[in-house]
């Protein structure tokens, strides 16, 4: 550990900056060894600081200043104060052009941010604070500029050049080498900036936008990988579809640029007219890319697309507010899959996003509001709490506000504040001026951490023909509050039904007849009157998951199996077969702590008959229902986790539910659909796949005999396509039996032979070992980072083998002796020094360690302490010290 802890900033300490850059000119001259960067900066003091007398300090990491110049002049060392972080000129002018010439080494940048080298490609990657290690300048989000960039390099190495804007200008020079110029006439924050340079090819389209505009659609890529581009292609004009449709944003520049990196910490960014991506959220072919891959990439290219409203032309004020522009643009982006997919599939997804990571996150050292009060690194608040809880509260307005007034808020917010940098309240002001809602106390979901409780009692008054809620909400104390700090009651819509043996009721409430309405609780107790309710009905609460809380309701089995069998709501049936799941594993994990014999409960199991002989149409709702609850959910229940305990008891669950059905019926009806039709990545395909493949993971469970092993080996060797070939593979690895490891092993060698030159799928490969639930699974592990396949400067390495390991596998990682934490820790140790990134993200999983029985937390808080001693960079740090702070 360094000498001092990392310097903690406030929001409440923002102050705006003391000098603004109207113009920055850049030009880069770009060899294999270094980087040249020359900048020319138009600053001038900025009207609205309160220090007129301020010196300049412009932000500077890791720089190799070669030349300063003011108006022309050169200046001198005397006048320059410069450290590890900073430029800093005493005695400037209100007015002046500020000129440098900084060197740089992109091939030496592991951290990949600023301007780096991805094996032979230049790029960029400046959020949030990366523009700092290009040239000198005023790195924060509320100095916005108008950026021209020039950008020479030797022709044959990099004939592509790319950067923010309009191509103005190309030229020849001498030596082989040859410039191209590019405007960008909106001005922006220095963390939107964007360079490429390499040998690359564009697959090209155009789009004409709702008032006549024709735009350059255009996706840069490897060779190889030209023909994995349309998906991307067609989820974008998708998507710039919807967006004209829905919010009547229309696309500003002549050009859309999209260009894939293999070699990025991060899904994609949102650069203006330069979206830089990771080459998982933009390849797709059925041949190497699963279903969800296909999902993944539609859902990125969109959120970084709708980013040039809900981010570019509006921007955050601070990097506090960066659920400004995330938590409104993956709302966004969720309801564009909604509309494009199944959108009760959609809404699981999400619930269980939120369910198993960022409740979590919530319970744990790291829990923050979603506009964070204090962060020691910033690149540690890109969390699911800013990106999905912020989502789920742009949800809550959208539906407190109504589609129709909430499509004229954003309107206004968007005309409003168009060129600007804003803030959360900016957000929610515009929000309550349009709806006449008074949203002082719903503000309270951006400045308070934790997840509410709801708890629910229900009474039928059958002579009142009245059913009686009472309701109470709660959160517990977070690690982030100071002294003198207490949760005030949150402004939460709960969304109620009533659902009989006929399906869902009509009730009347407040004069209005629906069968759904909205319960606002804005108190810790309340108790809400339903009338009208003329016999006995199962209450549907929380439908559509209507607010991110945990919903407390003594509802017995038979009303879960009610619910499953009756209600329309998806997210509720849906639940109801995890709450009932849910406590059956419970039951089984107190059965094994006590050495108790394990028997499954004929309810559940009952419930998973009636779906299986009455099947609901969507066949993606029916594999999520039949699918248990993730471990990592599971966990959550519990105030002292025992992973092995819940492990076991959800794997003899697994069992009986495999054991109880016919899912060889299930598996043959759905491979039969299937049969005749080319590969689609549409809704339909995607549900029926989902379904087969659960069935034969199951099969798996139940039987593991020669022919059940045939049916998984030849799912394996005669598919088309990746999503069944991954789940056979994946089918095949985790069985027990020795057959099926022989089987396995030379499956897995197979799949590589198959695939080695496709660096994603090699990933999927990765992972699918890395998730094996066997004993031994951490020395393979171990030795697949010396195999060929694993390279450890690649986050998508990194992801898909420790990361998947570490935070997926947690009856490995959480071995009895240990060696889960102690290889997670040295892997992070040595990733410091090079990706601090990505070594505190990885980190995630120790951080929780309180949560464990006692031997479990003792080894990981040892491994912590040995992480804060051998560790030095602030992303690392700060995640250890508030892991390890008393509470």
């Amino acid at each position: 550990m360094g000498d001092s802890q990392p310097t903690t900033i406030y929001l409440a300490d923002y102050t705006v900056s003391d000098f603004l850059i109207d113009t920055c000119d850049l030009n880069f001259e770009l060899y294999d060894t270094h980087a040249l960067v020359h900048s020319k900066l138009a600053i001038k003091r900025n009207p609205l600081s309160q220090n007129p007398n301020a010196p300049l300090r412009l932000d500077g990491v890791e720089l190799e200043l070669m030349s300063a110049d003011i108006d022309g002049e050169r200046l001198d060392d005397s006048r320059l104060l410069i450290d590890d972080e900073s430029l800093t000129i005493e005695d400037i002018s209100d007015a002046f052009v500020f000129q440098t010439t900084c060197k740089i080494y992109p091939h030496k940048n592991t951290a990949l941010e600023g301007l780096y080298k991805s094996r032979t490609m230049f790029c960029t990657q400046c959020e949030a604070e990366g523009f700092r290690k290009i040239t000198y300048y005023l790195d924060r989000p509320d100095v916005l500029s108008v950026f021209t960039t020039t950008v020479s390099a030797d022709v044959s190495a990099y004939p592509v050049l790319l950067s923010n804007g309009d191509k103005v200008d190309s030229v020849s020079l001498e030596g082989g080498r040859h410039q191209v110029t590019w405007i960008d006439p909106f001005k922006k924050p220095c963390y939107l900036f964007a360079l490429v340079a390499g040998n690359l090819s564009v697959v090209r389209d155009s789009f004409v936008t709702q008032s006549g505009k024709n735009v350059a659609l255009e996706i840069y890529v490897e060779e190889k990988d030209v023909s994995k581009c349309g998906h991307a292609m067609q989820s974008l004009k998708e998507a710039m579809i919807w967006d004209e449709r829905v919010y009547g944003r229309e696309y500003d520049l002549n050009v859309y640029m999209i260009v894939a990196v293999d070699d990025f910490n991060m899904g994609a960014m949102e650069n203006k007219g330069l979206n830089i991506f990771n080459t998982s959220c933009v390849l797709a072919s059925p041949e190497t890319t699963t279903d969800s891959g296909f999902q993944r990439v539609e859902a990125v290219v969109a959120h970084e697309y709708f980013h040039n409203w809900s981010g570019n032309r509006v921007t955050c004020r601070d990097w506090f507010q960066l659920s400004l522009k995330e938590g409104f643009t993956v709302y966004r982006d969720a309801e564009f899959s909604a509309d494009m997919n199944s959108r009760g599939v959609k809404r699981i997804e999400d619930v269980n996003v939120l369910r198993t990571h960022q409740f979590a996150e919530d319970a744990g050292p790291m829990a923050h509001p979603i506009r964070p009060a204090s962060f020691m690194e910033i690149s540690n608040f890109y969390t699911v709490t800013v990106y999905e809880k912020g989502a789920e509260v742009v949800r809550m307005l959208a539906q407190l506000l109504g589609p129709d007034l909430f499509r004229t808020a954003t309107d206004l917010y968007f005309d409003r504040f168009d060129g600007q940098a804003v803030t959360c309240d900016d957000f929610v002001d515009v929000m309550q001026e349009v709806s006449g809602v008074d949203l002082t106390q719903f503000k309270r979901w951006y400045s308070q951490a934790g997840t509410p409780e709801l708890h629910v009692t229900s009474e039928y008054d059958e002579v009142q023909q009245q059913l009686r809620l009472h309701v109470t909400q709660s959160r517990p104390n977070t690690p982030d509050m100071e002294e003198g700090d207490r949760k005030e009651p949150l402004f939460i819509p709960l969304d109620v039904g009533l659902v009989s043996d006929q399906g869902d009721m009509m009730f009347d409430v407040m004069g209005e007849t629906a069968t759904t309405h909205t319960l606002i609780l804005d108190q810790a107790e309340q108790i809400f009157e339903l009338d009208n309710v003329t016999h006995a009905v199962v209450p549907s609460l929380l439908r559509g998951f209507s607010a991110p809380v945990k919903l407390r309701y003594a509802c017995n089995d038979e009303d879960l199996v009610h619910l499953i069998k009756y209600d329309s709501d998806a997210f509720v049936r849906w639940d109801a077969s995890q709450q009932l799941a849910l406590r059956e594993i419970q039951s089984l994990v107190d059965n094994v702590q006590h050495a108790r014999k394990l028997t499954a409960d004929s309810v559940l199991l009952d419930g998973y008959r009636y779906l299986y002989k009455h099947p609901i149409a969507d066949d993606a709702l029916m594999a999520a229902m039949f699918r248990l609850p993730d471990e990592r959910y599971i966990a959550e229940q519990y105030e002292v986790v025992d992973p092995h305990a819940i492990h076991t008891a959800r794997e003899f669950l697994a069992n009986a539910v495999a054991s109880s059905l016919d899912w060889k019926q299930v598996y043959q009806q759905q491979q039969s659909r299937l049969s005749d039709l080319a590969y689609q990545a549409n809704a339909e395909q995607i549900a029926a796949r989902s379904l087969k493949n659960l069935a034969l993971s199951y099969l798996m469970k139940s039987e593991q005999s020669d022919e059940t092993l045939d049916v998984c080996q030849a799912q394996f060797e005669q598919s088309h396509n990746m999503t069944d070939q991954s789940s056979a593979l994946s089918a095949m690895s985790h069985a027990e039996s020795d057959q099926a490891q022989t089987r396995a092993n030379d499956m897995l060698e197979s799949f590589y032979q198959q695939f080695k030159g496709e660096s994603l799928v090699v990933n999927i490969w990765l992972q699918i070992q890395a998730l094996n639930p066997a004993s031994g699974a951490l020395d393979s592990i171990k030795a697949l980072m010396n195999h060929d396949a694993f390279d450890a400067s690649n986050p998508n390495k990194l992801r898909a083998l420790i990361g998947a390991f570490s935070q997926a596998n947690p009856v490995n990682f959480h071995a009895l002796d240990g060696s889960g934490y102690r290889f997670l820790a040295d892997q992070i140790i040595e990733l410091d020094k090079s990706n601090p990134q990505v070594a505190s993200r990885l980190l995630a999983p120790l951080s929780q360690w309180r949560r464990y029985v006692p031997r479990a937390r003792d080894l990981m808080e040892a491994e912590l302490q040995r992480v804060l001693m051998q560790t030095q960079s602030k992303d690392v740090q700060e995640r250890v010290i508030k892991s390890l702070k008393e509470v």
